[in-house]
Parts: structure tokens; C-alpha cells; sequence
């Protein structure tokens, strides 16, 4: 047990010992020249292969040789236009859009569910609030108040409205929502409304000020060239002005669907622009995309509520609203390059240190499986010890002879 102990010992002290004067050893390549048809085939194909990867993903799709900005400064003005008939009223922008003009988030009115004549008093709960139902007073905890429900509990049990069960009473806005709630039809001629986005980006780092609106030569060709034109990607890629319609068909939304429900649409601006061009190339596009998750039937849609407010009888009173849209969230993204020799030499230099995987490539090959692979292994790796005496081997005589540390096979046998 003693000697095998000794001997491990022994063993793992000559490991450390060996690797640690091992890790001192200088390594350097050597050059071998291989005659080898198959085998130089399969560099040169290796060799165009990478290069023309990288030529083409390096410099023409990623454009490597460019300086390049990702945030960009850019500011964005929203407007709504339009108006329709909904029964005896005319609905206008300040109607139904909200904010009636603002910065990258602006919601229309589709459809409205109105509760009047609310006033402050006691009223019965709804009767899906939780312990809501009752039978006699004790059943009600005065005070409380279900932050699901409407309002704080008087202690009372009374009859639901003119039903015959019983809700607990509440102190709140009465009558209650679920009970008095007027649902209007939905506003179809919504699809026609309008939406301005005026959208401008400036790449600092470059100087360059770019908008989404096509240059006029006076303000007023400008004023009637906006109120006619509608954005086109091919006709009229400078118009900001979008339909309803066209941007619901574009996010692949039923716009009917969407008039019952309500949604939220991103309004993306992708601005790419290659600054080794003219400017007039830098110009804006746009994707439309829903970004409420419609799998989720309860948090799915877009909504809000909001009141108007005035005094009836000396009685301050109100309308709630509650309104169902679109609501547009307008996000840019900028990106632009300009040639620049810095980008420039630093990914010719990777892709011409990135060519070196060839020689790996190849060298496996033919240390693997190429015929007579034990000769190139070989010749390929000498090891010279770092005592002066020494004196070169023989084959080693003949690579100097040849040249600095280069060798020449044909099909494995020295020439």
C-alpha cells in the first residue's frame, strides 16, 4: 500500500514537473509544402469559400467598412382627422380622439358604452361582485369596501334594483355601470379617419437631419399637397398621412373586429440610411403590427374610461364613457453608415486572419485521413531540445538548405 502510494506520488511530481517545463517550450510554425492534388483542392475551395463569405456578409450586407450610428435623435407630432354621423350627433376629432393632438401614442373612439346621470348616493352592488348577494343586514360589513367591486359597504341588504334578490348597498356613483349601461354601435366610418405622423430624425454624429415629409417649394404647395395626398410605399413614400383602414389591413387586423374590441398597433419607422449615397435615399419605411395579445381574451383590446362632468339641479352630476379604440403607439428606429478607413481596416484584417481556418481545416484532413498520414505527422512536428550541442537531424539540414524552415512532400515522400 506504501509503494503504491510512493509510486503515485512519485508519478504526479514528474507530471507537474514535465508540464511545468513544458509550458516554458516555444512553439512556431513550420512550413511544409504538400504535393498533393486532392488535398490542394480542398484548400483553394476552402479558401473561396471564406473569402467570398465575407466579402459578401462583412462588407455588402453588413456594410463593415462604414461608421455607424444606432440612436439617432428623433421627435414625432400626431394628429387625427375626420368626422362622421353616429345617430342624431356629429362626432368631430374632439369627440372621439384622445389626445386630440399629441407626441407617439395617439387613440381613436370606435365604439362607447355610456352610463348617465350618474350621481353620488347609496345604491345596490353589483351582483357578480364577490359576497355581494345577501339576505339580511349581517350579511353586509359596513366599511367595507372590495377593491373589485364599486364602492364602500353601507351595512345594508337591499333589493337589486327592481329585481327580486338582494345585493349588499354601496356608497359610490349610482346607478352603477353594469346596470345603467348604454352600448352605441359601433363607428364603421372610423375606417376612413385620417392620421398625421410627422416624424423627424437627426444622426448627430453625422450631421444629418432627415423628415417623413416631402420638401415643397412654399408652405402653401406644402398645406395642399398634405391634405390631398395618402401614403403609398411606391406612389407617395413622403406622405404622413395613413387611413385606418390601411393601417388595420396592414397589421392584418378585421377592422370590424377591432371597432367591438378595441386593440393597440404599433406604427414602426424604420429609417436605414447608407450616407455614402445621396441624402434623398435616406428615406423613411413603415410596418404596422398589433401588440395587445389577442390569445389573452382578459387583457386583450383597448379601452379607458373617462367622464363628463356638470351640475343638474343644483346636483353635481356626470356621464362615464366608456370608450373602446385603436390606439396607435408610433416607435422609430433609425440606423446610418458613412464610410470611414477605420471600420475599414480592422475588418479587412479579421477577414484576412479569418482565412488562417483554411490551413486547420486542410491540416486535419490530411493528418486523418489522407494516405501515408503518418509521414506528413512526421514531418510536420519536430521537436529541438535547448541544449547547444546538439546537432540538427538530417532532414532538418535539408530545410535549411531549402529555405527558412520549409519542406517539400509529393505524396508523402521527401523529394
Amino acid at each position: 500500500m506504501d509503494e503504491a502510494c510512493h509510486q503515485f506520488t512519485m508519478g504526479l511530481r514528474e507530471f507537474i514537473k514535465d508540464y511545468f517545463l513544458g509550458f516554458w517550450d516555444y512553439e512556431t510554425p513550420k512550413v511544409m509544402v504538400v504535393k498533393n492534388r486532392t488535398l490542394g483542392v480542398i484548400y483553394r475551395a476552402v479558401q473561396f469559400l471564406v473569402i467570398t463569405y465575407f466579402i459578401w456578409y462583412v462588407f455588402i450586407s453588413q456594410k463593415a467598412y462604414q461608421e455607424s450610428e444606432t440612436r439617432p435623435e428623433s421627435s414625432v407630432y400626431t394628429l387625427m382627422r375626420g368626422s362622421a354621423v353616429h345617430g342624431d350627433e356629429i362626432f368631430d376629432t374632439v369627440e372621439y380622439a384622445r389626445p386630440s393632438e399629441g407626441g407617439d401614442v395617439i387613440s381613436t373612439i370606435l365604439r362607447r358604452e355610456i352610463t348617465y346621470d350618474q350621481k353620488q348616493g347609496t345604491c345596490a352592488e353589483h351582483f357578480n361582485v364577490a359576497n355581494a348577494n345577501c339576505t339580511k343586514d349581517s350579511d353586509c360589513v359596513e366599511g367595507e369596501v372590495d377593491f373589485d367591486g364599486h364602492g364602500k359597504r353601507t351595512g345594508r341588504c337591499v333589493q337589486y334594483y327592481n329585481y327580486t334578490f338582494k345585493t349588499c348597498e354601496i356608497q359610490t356613483w349610482c346607478p352603477i355601470e353594469e346596470y345603467a349601461v348604454v352600448r352605441e354601435p359601433a363607428l364603421e366610418e372610423a375606417i376612413n379617419f385620417t392620421v398625421f405622423i410627422r416624424n423627424s430624425i437627426h444622426f448627430p454624429r453625422f450631421k444629418v437631419l432627415r423628415g417623413n415629409i416631402k420638401d415643397a417649394s412654399n408652405k402653401r404647395s406644402m398645406r395642399k399637397y398634405l391634405r390631398k395626398c395618402y401614403y403609398n410605399e411606391e406612389k407617395e413614400p413622403y406622405c404622413p398621412n395613413f387611413r385606418l383602414g390601411y393601417i388595420a389591413k396592414q397589421a392584418r387586423e378585421n377592422f370590424s373586429e377591432l371597432c367591438k374590441t378595441g386593440g393597440v398597433i404599433g406604427v414602426f419607422i424604420n429609417w436605414k440610411c447608407n450616407l455614402d449615397l445621396d441624402p434623398s435615399h435616406c428615406k423613411p419605411t413603415y410596418s404596422f403590427r398589433r401588440l395587445d395579445l389577442r390569445k389573452d381574451q382578459a387583457s386583450s383590446g383597448y379601452y379607458y374610461r373617462f367622464a363628463k362632468y356638470y351640475r343638474k339641479d343644483g346636483v353635481e352630476s356626470r356621464t362615464l364613457i366608456k370608450a373602446y379604440g385603436i390606439r396607435l403607439d408610433v416607435i422609430v428606429h433609425g440606423h446610418a453608415g458613412k464610410f470611414s478607413p477605420i471600420p475599414t481596416i480592422i475588418s479587412t484584417v479579421t477577414a484576412m486572419t479569418s482565412v488562417g481556418i483554411c490551413t486547420i481545416i486542410c491540416d486535419w484532413i490530411m493528418l486523418t485521413f489522407i494516405d501515408k498520414n503518418e509521414v506528413y505527422s512526421e514531418r510536420k512536428f519536430d521537436e529541438i531540445n535547448r541544449e547547444p550541442s546538439v546537432t540538427l537531424p538530417t532532414e532538418l539540414s535539408y530545410i535549411n538548405s531549402y529555405g527558412s524552415n520549409h519542406s517539400d512532400l509529393s505524396d508523402g515522400v521527401p523529394l
